[in-house]
């Protein structure tokens, strides 16, 4: 398996930087004086599944194959050596969740895309463990308790549209509720929080959360790191939350340069946020959305209405007895029949090609000058070719796309 890492890495390479545009890596510069020693190494790939924590010794031949498996996933030169690159690497901010077997499931991946044999029996390895997947799509989740300094409003949407992300493209629908039973539970903790000593959190940097694969179902988040919802100083609460919903839904680390479920944390980019292999993740285990191959929401577009999350309120007469389904960030979402995704908030709208490419936010009433401000919901009907608007009951609205 080691002979082939320098072939692998390439084609995970070439494909990722082929299919894959979507979140900037937020270790584009990092400090070469703050990494881990080479004596502390041997705890991480310990604590990340490349060794056996129940060893107490490790030959060099062993540490020398863990550094390149950790290497490879991390998209350095397969060496083996534990030179600055990886030790500035292992230093990062990053889930807590093991690494452990994605290099054997990719390995099985790729000879499938090139060899062309079926690939649906060997996917599954690649995603989940036996077992460990929902078997009902209708989902519920809670917010056990909160982060500091961020207020309960614009966690909630963050969260909401966290999970608005995977149901866009998969066949599954997530309800909030303010109680137990709840099939998925989002808490903040300190330290030690009766994980195990190997899931305790360490402080600022390092794991920044961490998430247990069905039928489990928790994610939980380090309280001490400073947790931002507008890009400013801190770790983004909504990507990571996303990323550690992925593995409650039992979804594991991607080896893919730009995926959501990459094992080091991203920051917001500007075009679409889930990578070919994080759908096909999704896809696999729980289908498609009933409206087809489904909509994604463009990072441009959710940077701009993040700018005043942190300021939103928390609704007075929000009623959270009862359940509540993930309403998301934007007003609406369609695709016209040019391939275009069209994407609503208030006053504004975005378009994103089949390509990606994202545009500014462009006036509603300048492209369509009959519309109200903002609108509930759209439509586009292939019968007619026109965008259908709705707004206030049943007043229906149609007009040329």
């Amino acid at each position: 398996m080691a002979q082939r890492c320098p072939l692998l890495l390439s084609l995970s390479l070439s494909l990722s930087l082929s299919l894959s545009l979507s979140v900037s890596t937020a270790e584009s510069s990092p400090l070469l004086d703050q990494h881990l020693q080479p004596a502390e190494a041997e705890g991480f790939l310990e604590k990340y599944g490349y060794l056996h924590d129940e060893q107490h010794t490790h030959s060099a031949n062993e540490v020398k194959s863990a550094v390149r498996e950790f290497q490879w996933l991390s998209h350095l030169p397969v060496t083996g050596q534990l030179d600055s690159a990886t030790l500035v690497k292992m230093s990062l901010p990053r889930c807590g969740v093991k690494d452990r077997g994605s290099h054997e499931a990719w390995a099985q991946r790729v000879n499938t895309i090139f060899s062309g044999q079926s690939r649906q029996h060997l996917r599954k390895k690649r995603y989940t463990h036996p077992g460990e997947k929902w078997y009902k799509r209708h989902l519920t989740y809670r917010i056990v308790n909160w982060p500091r300094h961020l207020s309960q409003g614009p966690v909630r949407l963050a969260v909401q549209t966290a999970f608005q992300l995977w149901s866009n493209v998969s066949g599954l629908v997530f309800q909030e509720v303010s109680q137990s039973p709840t099939d998925i539970r989002l808490a903040f903790y300190e330290g030690e929080h009766n994980d195990g000593t190997s899931n305790a959190f360490d402080g600022p940097g390092g794991a920044l959360a961490h998430a247990f694969f069905p039928c489990r179902g928790e994610a939980h988040f380090d309280k001490a790191e400073r947790w931002t919802l507008n890009g400013h100083k801190g770790h983004n609460l909504f990507l990571v939350t996303a990323h550690e919903i992925g593995h409650t839904l039992g979804l594991e680390h991607s080896p893919v340069r730009h995926a959501l479920m990459s094992p080091y944390y991203k920051k917001m980019g500007r075009s679409l946020l889930l990578s070919w292999d994080d759908i096909t993740a999704v896809q696999q285990l729980y289908g498609k959305p009933s409206g087809g191959a489904g909509v994604q929401i463009p990072g441009r577009a959710l940077s701009w209405a993040m700018q005043d999350w942190e300021l939103a309120e928390e609704p007075t007469d929000r009623n959270l007895s009862q359940p509540q389904y993930c309403q998301g960030l934007f007003d609406a979402i369609t695709m016209d029949g040019n391939g275009t995704v069209l994407v609503f908030r208030g006053g504004l709208f975005w378009t994103v090609s089949s390509e990606g490419n994202v545009s500014a936010p462009l006036l509603l009433q300048q492209r369509w000058p009959h519309l109200p401000f903002a609108i509930e919901a759209v439509a586009f009907s292939p019968l007619d070719s026109k965008l259908y608007f709705l707004k206030g009951g049943l007043s229906l609205l149609s007009q040329v796309s």
